[in-house]
């Protein structure tokens, strides 16, 4: 009766609090608001643009293209909050639009790297209270991929997620519900983004922007050959002439500027592997690795990291959400996870 009756009084949430996008899904809803971690603001005073409504789809829309007296802010960085105020105010805008109480202070399960800091800890559960949460409870993301993913966390059989998302790449080993090995890498989607900017300055004397950059990952980038190589013109600065110039760039291209951070990846992978007991890196042979987060929609990086790693690797179904949806099945069954959520012991 009580938790029927709580239901009905508030609305509990989960929420994946990332570099470039923030979630918010509720019971029996699903994910209802998906808007990226960005906040416009007057870039002398620190005020909100549009009385406080220019955040998120629209705060990144002026990303690079703002006066000076105009700033958008990510508030997160690799990972972590890098300002509190604003990050509460874009949590604050997020909770009042996607609620259907405002009064409410709803039970919140928020996604957190593995790594982060107990400083950068204290800094989820203020902001996110500050935002108009209750109780804060912190889920570390591997755990809410393994979840989301349908992957047996409680048996005892190992499984292997890697969360490529855009601040931080995540790979842990799980067994028996916890976390046996694991690291946090804190370069991902965004890093790939500036590897490709800066291989064009390098290669091609052309500065692009970070939209362009991340234009040519998604439409004509891979990390293994293709079958057929893309194309894509772009347009950007001429470093040499000061003037602004057209690009053909191929697949080919940034396949080579994506060389680098991607063997970091692979790299972190090997590290998390070698400190696995040797039984669940036998598991892994059957079980393999399953990649989830935006990045992991790069063409071919499961065939790359098939061939670097030497396990079968598989890409969840919809892997931009499988960490909410982890979340979200959290909160829906909470007296069953509580054990596995952080808590700030108050």
């Amino acid at each position: 009766m009580f938790h029927r009756f709580r239901r009905w009084l508030t609305t509990d949430v989960a929420l994946d609090l990332g570099t470039t996008c923030t979630r918010l899904a509720t019971p029996g809803r699903g994910v209802v608001l998906e808007e990226p971690s960005v906040i416009a603001l007057e870039t002398g005073s620190r005020r909100i643009l549009g009385r406080g409504t220019c955040v998120g789809t629209l705060a990144k829309q002026m990303l690079g293209r703002t006066p000076d007296s105009i700033s958008a802010v990510q508030p997160i960085r690799e990972g972590a909050i890098t300002d509190f105020e604003l990050c509460e105010a874009m949590l604050a805008y997020f909770f009042k639009k996607a609620l259907r109480s405002a009064n409410s202070r709803p039970r919140v399960v928020v996604t957190v790297p593995s790594g982060l800091s107990p400083v950068e800890r204290r800094a989820v559960f203020t902001s996110v209270e500050r935002a108009g949460a209750g109780r804060v409870f912190l889920l570390p993301v591997t755990k809410a991929a393994t979840i989301g993913g349908g992957l047996p966390i409680s048996e005892p059989l190992a499984s292997m997620v890697c969360d490529l998302g855009g601040g931080t790449t995540q790979v842990a080993v799980l067994s028996l519900g916890d976390e046996v090995a694991g690291e946090t890498l804190r370069l991902a989607g965004d890093h790939l983004d500036r590897a490709i900017a800066e291989s064009m300055r390098r290669r091609h004397s052309l500065r692009i922007s970070p939209a362009t950059a991340e234009q040519l990952k998604i439409e004509i980038g891979s990390a293994v050959s293709l079958d057929r190589e893309l194309s894509l013109e772009i347009r950007g600065l001429d470093t040499i002439s000061g003037v602004a110039r057209k690009l053909v760039v191929t697949s080919e291209d940034v396949r080579s500027a994506l060389e680098e951070p991607l063997q970091w990846i692979v790299q972190a992978i090997r590290r998390v592997v070698e400190k696995s007991h040797p039984q669940l890196v036998a598991d892994l042979a059957d079980t393999g690795i399953v990649l989830t987060g935006g990045t992991s929609q790069l063409r071919g990086i499961d065939q790359y990291l098939r061939e670097q790693i030497g396990v079968p690797v598989r890409l969840d179904h919809d892997p931009e959400r499988t960490v909410i949806r982890g979340a979200l099945i959290c909160l829906e069954h909470f007296d069953l996870w509580r054990e596995s959520l952080v808590t700030d012991g108050r």
